[in-house]
């Protein structure tokens, strides 16, 4: 690769446990820093990238001055980040809709100081990964000014058509200040990485049991009831494959019919369903294994997320939390999108360099 690429650095805002890092550097970006309020995220960002430092801070209360040490002299700087997209994930709007409320200013505070940052820093390199609706809101208006003078390009990325093995769309957003062109994502042609073809290779595990050797590979405990469900159901099917004796109350309701992929078997040779903060749970979603009686591992959930199967994220002795753990894989970036967007990168940096 040319001389730019060896001066070009990143910060990874939102970083989490590092999903995005993990790509850029397996993409051939150097990641100086990832920066993230929650502690939780500091052992398994800076035990999988090192020297990659974690550095836990509010980004709304970030100045431009850190972010620039953090870059140190490189000619280059990639400002990155995934702005946490609370406001519009299907369990916060439901709770929303049940109080009778809807988002309010604050849940977009930490896009707003993502482009503060832009003004401020002013990166040669900027991209931003989020969810779909977040192009619907006023906010990304404000966010594309702070990128005034920057070529800017955007899209939906059907991420199973880039090598991810779910069926998870997200927005991802690419600007640059050195030229306009090779800035765009591939549009699909890759291989179809589907649920077998990523774990169909582990352990088997039946329900609230746990692999002797991987912590994170560990279902969580299923009730009679739902043993008995998961047992009736069929993969890709729904609740409705059910005898009438097993379904409830919501079920037969008319209003049950908008949730159908409730309480369901993920399918051995598709893509998974987007992973989610609740990915561990049968009931959460469509997690169930294609045919072990059990909702996936947190290392199922993580391997589809693509990290590495070996990507640690508990320290030594540490106790498995669902909830803390499926909160950070779910809420993390695919490593293999992070590749991808690194590639991207470094082929515009190519490109302006031969020009």
């Amino acid at each position: 690769m040319n001389d730019l690429s060896n001066t070009l650095k990143a910060v990874d805002l939102f970083c989490g446990v590092g999903g995005l890092t993990h790509g850029f550097r397996r993409g051939g970006i150097s990641v100086a820093a990832g920066v993230d309020l929650d502690g939780s995220c500091r052992f398994a960002y800076e035990r999988n990238n090192s020297p990659s430092a974690f550095i836990e801070r509010d980004v709304n209360e970030l100045t431009a001055q850190e972010v620039l040490e953090l870059f140190g002299g490189a000619r280059i700087k990639l400002l990155a980040g995934c702005a946490p997209c609370q406001p519009f994930s299907t369990y916060s709007r439901s709770d929303r809709r049940r109080k009778g409320g809807e988002a309010e200013d604050g849940d977009w505070s930490l896009v707003a100081s993502f482009g503060r940052l832009i003004r401020e820093v002013q990166p040669e390199l900027v991209t931003m990964e989020n969810v779909p609706q977040l192009l619907l809101h006023s906010v990304f208006g404000e966010f594309l000014k702070a990128l005034t003078g920057y070529h800017v390009t955007w899209s939906l990325v059907d991420c199973e058509r880039l090598g991810v093995p779910q069926k998870r769309k997200r927005m991802v957003l690419m600007a640059s200040r050195l030229c306009q062109e090779s800035l765009s994502l591939p549009e699909g042609g890759m291989p179809i990485e589907t649920v077998r073809s990523k774990i169909a290779g582990l352990p088997h595990l039946g329900a609230g049991q746990a692999d002797g050797d991987d912590p994170l590979h560990i279902a969580c405990k299923l009730s009679p009831l739902n043993l008995q469900r998961i047992q009736a159901s069929k993969p890709g099917g729904t609740w409705r494959d059910w005898p009438e004796s097993l379904r409830a109350a919501c079920h037969q309701k008319s209003t049950g019919a908008t949730y159908p992929s409730v309480y369901g078997r993920m399918e051995w040779d598709k893509p998974a369903p987007t992973i989610t903060t609740q990915c561990f749970g049968y009931g959460n979603g469509r997690f169930g294994h294609p045919e072990q009686d059990r909702a996936i591992t947190l290392r199922e959930a993580a391997i589809l997320q693509t990290f590495p199967p070996d990507y640690a994220f508990l320290d030594e002795g540490e106790q498995v939390s669902f909830a803390r753990l499926g909160r950070l894989i779910g809420n993390a970036v695919p490593v293999r999108l992070g590749e991808i967007i690194a590639d991207t990168f470094r082929g515009h940096l190519a490109h302006h360099a031969s020009h």
